[in-house]
């Protein structure tokens, strides 16, 4: 029988390769970018699940978790993308879980896996929208690259809202998704540079 030490080293060993799995909106979106992985996604939609939680006086810590499982079953199924989904089942639920199941502590786990996959709870609904909020910045960082079907997808023959922002729960989501979408993706660090050195 595997010892705690065992079953955790596998399991880090496992999400690791979450860096390795592509998106595979890569694919509809006719590009290539090794960057444009599942644990990038995931990392920056945990960033934005934990600020929106904060904002929407939900519990910060219980989406920032969602956040971070969200998308682990990936590394047994791959990704996804819309295209994709019309066609094939991925059993997510069921991959989470056998992820999960042998871990220790993973009770709380296997529960939020199961509460974000519902969306009922508020926690819920806003782990899903920042997962669409993390793809509206993608869409923006590719279409200030020029790429043409990013460009498509964030304005949709000139419709005010892209496929993400309708699928929203949220106000607050939807207003930074429209400023993410009015701004450069280098206007963070317009203000911060200098030629000097110090």
């Amino acid at each position: 029988m595997e010892n705690k030490t065992d079953i955790l080293a596998k399991f880090f060993y496992e999400i690791g390769n979450l860096k390795k799995v592509l998106r595979a909106h890569q694919q509809t979106l006719l590009t290539v970018d090794p960057t444009d992985n599942i644990a990038s996604h995931s990392f920056r939609t945990a960033f934005i699940g934990y600020f929106l939680a904060k904002e929407l006086t939900a519990d910060a810590d219980k989406v920032l978790k969602m956040c971070l499982l969200h998308d682990i079953e990936e590394v047994r199924s791959g990704d996804m993308n819309w295209v994709n989904k019309k066609y094939a089942k991925v059993y997510g639920d069921e991959i989470r879980d056998d992820q999960l199941e042998g871990l220790p502590h993973s009770q709380e786990f296997l529960q939020l896996s199961k509460e974000y996959t519902e969306r009922q709870s508020k926690e819920a609904k806003i782990a899903k929208d920042a997962d669409l909020l993390e793809q509206v910045f993608l869409l923006k960082e590719y279409a200030q690259q020029g790429n043409k079907e990013a460009e498509h997808w964030l304005h949709e023959d000139g419709a005010d809202e892209c496929q993400q922002i309708k699928l929203m729960n949220f106000d607050f989501t939807k207003e930074i998704a429209k400023k993410a979408m009015e701004m450069k993706p280098s206007d963070w660090w317009e203000n911060i540079w200098t030629p000097k050195n110090r």
